[in-house]
């Protein structure tokens, strides 16, 4: 425990002083003579309070009064406490596979209204941030407490070509340097990471991929960093391994990346089976962060996954300020040794 302002503490010099008045008074009245007279026989014919019930209120004053005296003085301690994320960056696979239909009619649709529901269930000082991840990553809504925003963003997810999930880790790491400052950005040195057990930011970023890296820096060299960071991932495998159609809407398409057909959809001939879910990877870069790696066959458990996210509760080492409980500590001693007083003492 550390006190802000330790000079405070010369207000408990008031418990030896008070002790020292009490001390000389009680002196005082020993050397003076008294006249006794027959009201003084009266009094002393009706029994006194006993030596302990004098005692006790005295002693719980002077508690209270160096009870209030370390309250001055401000102190606090460094202490894990539960605490809800901060912020939530949502990292969201939109490559092409997401157009496949063994979740209908789509993933990508699936995907589009379970983020939003996500996004309507949380609390409004909650902070969502958005990035979308093909062969590149970008980020579309930094973290954000308007719900409006993010939805448009949401409804406006195009697919193409690639899968960089590690790429999009990094960018989600750098959307959350720029709302708090304890996390640093990429690109800088960092000290070892250690162990990061009850340590972590109160910030926290999940990833959703149907498929498996394919360009950029590797999700376990990107998860390093967050690990650097005390920052925790949570990696979602959305997506089912029977052969679909790959068929996405022109809105769902990068028209600058995919030519738009003739019929105003994109489509494969019949089944095709979509790029398989690396969930080893996914995996590995929750557990090296302290995350939890989660599967979606299909939009319900999609849903689910996205809805029990924001029930996670971590715990942050933060310097929490304990006059207040000293003050209170003091306040109930000074009233109990009056209370005391004023009953004991009656005749």
């Amino acid at each position: 425990m550390a006190l802000t302002w330790p000079w405070a503490l010369a207000a408990l010099l008031a418990v030896p002083l008070l002790l020292l008045a009490r001390w000389l008074l009680r002196r005082r009245r020993k050397k003076l003579a008294v006249r006794v007279s027959s009201l003084a026989l009266i009094r002393a014919a009706v029994p006194g309070p006993s030596a302990w019930r004098r005692r006790i209120p005295v002693l719980l004053f002077l508690t209270a009064l160096a009870a209030l005296g370390v309250g001055v003085a401000r102190p606090h301690a460094s202490m894990l406490v539960p605490t809800s994320s901060t912020s939530i960056v949502l990292a969201i696979d939109v490559s092409q596979s997401m157009c496949s239909t063994d979740v209908p009619p789509n993933r990508i649709t699936a995907a589009r209204a379970a983020a939003r529901e996500f996004v309507l269930a949380q609390d409004d000082g909650t902070r969502i941030g958005l990035v979308a991840f093909s062969g590149i990553s970008g980020l579309l809504v930094e973290p954000t407490a308007d719900k409006q925003v993010l939805l448009d963003a949401i409804d406006s997810l195009r697919t193409s070509r690639g899968t960089a999930i590690g790429q999009a880790i990094l960018t989600s790491i750098d959307a959350i340097a720029e709302i708090n400052p304890e996390v640093l950005p990429t690109g800088v040195d960092l000290p070892d990471p250690g162990d990061v057990a009850g340590q972590y930011a109160p910030d926290t970023i999940v990833v959703l991929t149907d498929g498996a890296n394919t360009q950029g820096v590797t999700p376990q060299t990107a998860a390093e960093q967050a690990k650097a960071r005390r920052l925790r991932i949570y990696t979602i495998g959305f997506g089912t391994t029977d052969p679909a159609p790959i068929v996405c809407s022109v809105d769902q398409i990068d028209q600058g990346t995919i030519i738009r057909p003739p019929d105003g959809r994109f489509g494969g001939g019949g089944g095709r089976r979509a790029q398989l879910i690396d969930e080893e990877t996914l995996t590995a870069v929750a557990d090296a962060t302290g995350g939890e790696y989660y599967r979606a066959e299909d939009a319900e458990q999609l849903g689910k996954v996205l809805g029990d996210l924001p029930d996670t509760i971590i715990t942050q080492r933060r310097d929490v300020e304990l006059t207040v409980w000293f003050v209170l500590f003091g306040a109930l001693l000074a009233f109990a040794a009056v209370g005391l007083s004023l009953r004991w003492n009656r005749t």
